[in-house]
């Protein structure tokens, strides 16, 4: 695009903004959508998450780890030998193929760290949750026993238990 049809353009925009046009505007959003109040979880539902769920995204994040890992990997590959090559020739283009690579290996180390913490979160989660439920259910369960020792009376329900009752006077 040649300067003059920039300056054209950025004339054109300019125009139809001062002339009261319809534009597009991105990156933002209206700000009362939907025409109400916020929305209370009650009207869109609270949020639930299934061991299913977590295992289906921890399988993906340990399926995109192994394929980076096999397939993204730089160094010690063509890409540094050929920086190697063009720098000992005396390019240039050596040094800054191999600060590329170098930048590479550190992002693709980010990302495989990511993935790796992704996956083996959501496996101790899964384990977390299982043993919550687990101490809920005893927790349950004891209560249950205990509270079923409070139904065996002694006498007719709505009398007094006679084991409480105020010593008989002689």
């Amino acid at each position: 695009m040649a300067w003059d049809e920039w300056e054209q353009l950025k004339s054109d925009a300019l125009t139809r903004r001062q002339g009261g046009a319809t534009r597009m505007q991105l990156n933002h959003i209206p700000d009362d959508p939907g025409g109400g109040s916020a929305a209370f979880p009650s009207q869109t539902g609270d949020l639930k998450v299934t061991q299913h769920d977590l295992a289906k995204i921890g399988s993906a994040a340990h399926t995109l780890y192994n394929q980076l890992w096999d397939k993204a990997r730089l160094s010690n590959t063509h890409v540094d030998s050929a920086a190697r090559d063009l720098t000992n020739q005396g390019f240039a283009l050596g040094s800054a193929l191999q600060h590329v690579s170098d930048k590479w290996d550190t992002q693709l180390g980010s990302l495989l760290d990511a993935c790796a913490q992704i996956s083996n979160h959501m496996q101790v989660t899964k384990k977390i949750h299982a043993g919550d439920e687990a101490y809920i259910w005893r927790q349950m369960s004891s209560i249950d026993t205990l509270d079923a020792g409070f139904d065996e009376r002694v006498g007719g329900p709505g009398k007094p238990n006679p084991a409480y009752a105020p010593p008989k006077k002689h």
